[in-house]
């Protein structure tokens, strides 16, 4: 029975992990292909930033969403649905013959990854209880997501050299068709659901949410284009609006999408803003990495992609030793500011690259430092949240710890590249990458300070009730 159980355990893991690295791996593996997609469907530089925004903002837009979806409906079977989402929409864009094909393509596959994502975590949460195990799962997880933006850099330029860039998408259907047909039998059962678990989902709040997080990603995105601040500037005004409704909406509604009472505790809270900052300071970290091997060091687009992937080798090394026995020995919250140390690290040194690189001592130290400190900053930050809320909260928890991640990297994209981008017009191109790395890293540092600050070492949530279960108490 113990053999079958661990087995049991084993391939549910692989299943959510093979997941997790394939939709985040999507985030990245479509930048070094954008000039052949641009080439191939007639895009500009606008159409082209809309076949990477229109996945990265669906993903934000629909967490929460998704979140508590897995807890009204059940994670097994909303993470069936959002894979079969991502892979249906995988298809799509590698058949697209026209751009918008391609944008809603792209857009639907965020989704997928959105609806996904949260029941990954409300899956392992419920599948790994006994504490070592749990603390190995998170391991692999936080491991494969911080992976996948590394591998995703490197795999698209060796597909799209090798096969064009259609392949990118049409990669993820294996992996979907093969992952779909192991859900049954790797995952473990949903509770029993009631028939009307469906209309309990707040849709005004869903509306309100979602329409506002995809305004506002949208609209500093708009921000850096003088041609279109104004717009840009009354789309702000109106996604903050909207996103100051939803929070009245949820304060008074009896099934909140996003309960409110979630941030009464510390772990969420604190989890939530630092994430933002986890965000907001690697993937940044990648764009402008890339940008640097290409644009100054004349890396092909291979080469450049196979430059990063010690991240990704690093990051598995890590999950498989270090991680598990550091979050055992210092808790999550050592690890996390740990983490956040060797990303602000890490970016320090990029900041200092020269004009004529050497990889071996110049780039590749900078790459593992970064690679295991990107594991430990996903673990420490999502373990202690999802833990810290009934089961019943796990989904719409890791909706809200992993949303403010996708915002904190959409606001850190366009921030740290519009500053990189200024300081190129005064001091010169490499100028401006090296201040991009500097400003990575301090967010990073920020981050590890808030860490400290924020969550209270050996604290042990205590989840808040429902309101209905407070009289009762």
């Amino acid at each position: 029975m113990g053999n079958r159980t661990t087995t049991g355990h084993t391939a549910a893991l692989v299943l959510i992990t093979a997941v997790e690295l394939v939709v985040f791996l999507d985030t990245t593996v479509v930048n070094i292909a954008l000039p052949s997609i641009g080439a191939g469907l007639r895009l500009d530089e606008v159409g082209l930033a809309w076949v990477t925004n229109a996945y990265l903002l669906a993903f934000g837009g629909f967490m929460l969403v998704g979140g508590r979806a897995a807890d009204l409906l059940g994670a097994r079977r909303v993470f069936g649905f959002g894979l079969a989402l991502f892979t249906v929409a995988s298809a799509l864009a590698g058949f697209a013959d026209n751009a918008w094909v391609l944008v809603a393509a792209r857009a639907a596959q965020g989704i997928g990854a959105a609806v996904t994502v949260p029941a990954q975590l409300a899956l392992l949460t419920r599948t790994f209880t006994e504490p070592a195990a749990h603390r190995r799962a998170f391991g692999v997880w936080g491991a494969m997501g911080a992976a996948g933006a590394a591998i995703g850099t490197a795999a698209g330029g060796l597909l799209t050299d090798g096969l064009g860039w259609r392949s990118i998408f049409l990669i993820n259907l294996p992996v979907g068709v093969v992952a779909l047909s192991l859900i049954r039998r790797s995952l473990p059962a949903d509770p029993p659901r009631l028939a009307r678990s469906a209309m309990r989902l707040d849709l005004p709040g869903a509306v309100l949410g979602t329409t506002g997080l995809l305004l506002l990603g949208y609209a500093v995105g708009a921000l850096a284009d003088r041609a279109t601040w104004t717009s840009a500037t009354i789309l702000l005004a109106v996604a903050l609006a909207l996103l100051a409704g939803f929070v009245a909406t949820e304060a008074r509604t009896a099934a909140p999408l996003m309960p409110l009472r979630l941030f009464r505790i510390r772990q969420v809270t604190g989890s939530a803003i630092v994430n933002a900052l986890v965000g907001a300071a690697h993937v940044p970290a990648f764009a402008l990495l890339a940008l640097y091997l290409q644009n100054t060091q004349h890396y092909s687009p291979t080469r450049s992609g196979l430059a990063v992937l010690p991240v990704a080798a690093a990051g598995l090394i890590a999950s498989r030793t270090v991680i598990p026995a550091a979050i055992k020995r210092f808790g999550a919250r050592t690890l996390l500011a740990a983490g956040l140390a060797l990303q602000a690290l890490a970016l320090a040194w990029f900041a200092t690259l020269p004009a004529t690189v050497d990889y071996l001592p110049d780039v590749l130290p900078a790459a593992l430092i970064l690679g295991v400190g990107l594991p430990a900053s996903f673990v420490g930050v999502t373990a202690p949240a999802v833990t810290a809320v009934d089961q019943t909260d796990a989904g719409v928890t890791a909706g809200v710890v992993n949303t403010a991640q996708r915002i904190g990297s959409g606001l850190g994209v366009t921030a740290i590249l519009v500053l990189a981008s200024t300081v190129t017009g005064t001091a010169g191109y490499l100028a401006g990458l090296r201040t991009g790395f500097a400003a990575a890293a301090t967010l990073a540092l920020l981050g590890c300070l808030l860490t400290l600050a924020l969550l209270r070492p050996n604290l042990l949530a205590t989840p808040v009730a429902r309101p209905a279960e407070r009289p009762h108490r």
